[in-house]
């Protein structure tokens, strides 16, 4: 199979939806999955068999989600158009308002349940880039700027405030979620405790979580969300590439026929290092390589691994954990084809689901 491509297994896939489940049926939360973090028509139907639903960012997630996923569609973003409002509200069961303005220049418009989303101001992602709740952050209505007054036809809150994180991050979110909202919350059908809930992971208190969703459901006598996006993808598949040729320049120097700008874009913007399979640190092993992108941007590096044999043209890299955030944030840039998307089925077949090549660079520019 050329490269570069993407590979899903089902069974690693399946795995976390069954984790996923069990948190719904044990404290009955619905799930949803947030497309923005993963989006793969080709496992589609499998999610739609676990979850709640979709969360979506806009019309063409909404769109999407319609097309390809069962259950509830919930739509919020920063601000919507004019000329897009009406088939969002057409397609969604939930949307949510990042404003006040927003809700009193569309809330005539909606069909579906209305929501709001705050911010509470409290917030200990890894990362400020992606910090919700950050300093001067547009992502949610603060406190100091919410209006009591102006609730008609609002029937839910959401909140996101995680990055990656466990179920004490969560905890500390709904102290403050409910000591700045607790007489709004009383009054509402629904609450969405949004995402970045990293349930997936390896060692994550799923237990705690199921206890404060349970505690809070009973408290207040409501119907609550959270929506997943990395969770769902979480260690199920890799990005595979190859060596296109190697050059010294006081190191050895791996260029492979991917991109970190285009293909694995969170590996700079986060920042992380991928793990790469069989491979160790610098110096770790015997032999020691800078892997780097086929683009023109010098900064189009992987970063540096040691293996325990030397690399060679045509030689096959296996970055692993490369199925959330990257499918739905690759580019064409500098005209660099987008990796391929497989599926490992459960009974061994590999399904190429869809192939790409210039059409997708062809109909961008």
């Amino acid at each position: 199979m050329n490269t570069p491509y993407y590979l899903c297994e089902e069974k690693l896939f399946r795995r976390n939806l069954e984790l996923l489940k069990r948190v719904s049926d044990e404290s009955g939360v619905k799930v949803l999955l947030a497309l923005k973090g993963f989006a793969f028509s080709g496992l589609a139907s499998l999610v739609s068999e676990y979850l709640s639903g979709c969360t979506c960012s806009g019309l063409h997630e909404a769109k999407f989600a319609k097309e390809y996923f069962g259950g509830e569609i919930h739509t919020y973003a920063p601000a919507f158009k004019d000329n897009e409002i009406d088939e969002i509200s057409s397609l969604s069961h939930h949307i949510v308002f990042n404003s006040f303005a927003q809700l009193n220049r569309y809330r005539d418009r909606v069909k579906g349940s209305i929501g709001l989303r705050v911010n509470p101001e409290v917030s200990s992602s890894p990362v400020e880039l992606y910090n919700p709740c950050g300093l001067y952050s547009r992502l949610g209505i603060t406190s100091k700027n919410f209006n009591q007054d102006d609730l008609e036809g609002v029937e839910g809150l959401h909140f996101h405030a995680l990055c990656e994180q466990d179920a004490d991050a969560l905890e500390e979110v709904l102290k403050s979620f409910e000591s700045k909202w607790s007489d709004v919350i009383s009054t509402c059908k629904w609450i969405n405790f949004g995402g970045g809930h990293h349930i997936t992971k390896k060692g994550y208190d799923v237990e705690k979580l199921i206890k404060l969703i349970k505690d809070f459901k009973k408290r207040y006598d409501v119907e609550v969300y959270i929506e997943p996006g990395e969770a769902v993808g979480w260690q199920t598949g890799a990005l595979h590439v190859s060596v296109l040729d190697i050059v010294e320049n006081d190191m050895k120097i791996a260029i492979l026929d991917s991109s970190a700008e285009a293909h694995m874009p969170d590996t700079i913007a986060m920042p992380y290092r991928a793990e790469v399979r069989d491979a160790g640190k610098p110096h770790e092993k015997k032999y020691t390589y800078r892997l780097a992108g086929n683009t023109c941007l010098a900064g189009d590096i992987m970063g540096d691994y040691s293996f325990d044999t030397p690399l060679h043209v045509g030689d096959k890299i296996i970055f692993e954990d490369q199925i959330h955030y990257t499918i739905v944030k690759n580019t064409t840039f500098n005209g660099i084809k987008l990796p391929d998307l497989v599926i490992l089925r459960e009974n061994g077949e590999l399904e190429v689901v869809k192939k790409f090549g210039y059409e997708e660079y062809r109909r961008r520019n």
